[in-house]
């Protein structure tokens, strides 16, 4: 319940659209479309974002509307050009979750 609160609140913020600077940007990532286990915050990595957003003042928040990849790095955690460790993304685009041919 407390991340519906806080992810309808980051929608909130990014549905205002650009809105002057300081900007934040975020990505989730996960193993598959439903469960993110890793997020990127444009401005420096937290785990407070929006405490984070608010500390900063920023006036802009541009973010993806669900999880775009596994959180896995090519060449740091693994090589070749799919994740072994998450299955559900070998051959799927990373933006849509659809099977790529």
């Amino acid at each position: 319940m407390v991340e519906n609160r806080f992810l309808k609140r980051l929608s909130k913020k990014a549905r205002k659209g650009l809105r002057g600077w300081p900007m934040a940007t975020i990505a989730f990532y996960g193993p598959n479309l439903s469960q993110a286990t890793k997020v990127a915050v444009g401005i420096v990595p937290s785990r407070e974002i929006l405490e984070f957003i608010e500390q900063h003042q920023v006036r802009s928040v541009a973010m993806t509307d669900g999880i775009i990849g596994c959180p896995h790095q090519e060449g740091i955690d693994y090589e070749g050009e799919w994740c072994p460790v998450c299955e559900f993304w070998h051959g799927r685009d990373r933006f849509t979750g659809q099977r790529v041919h």
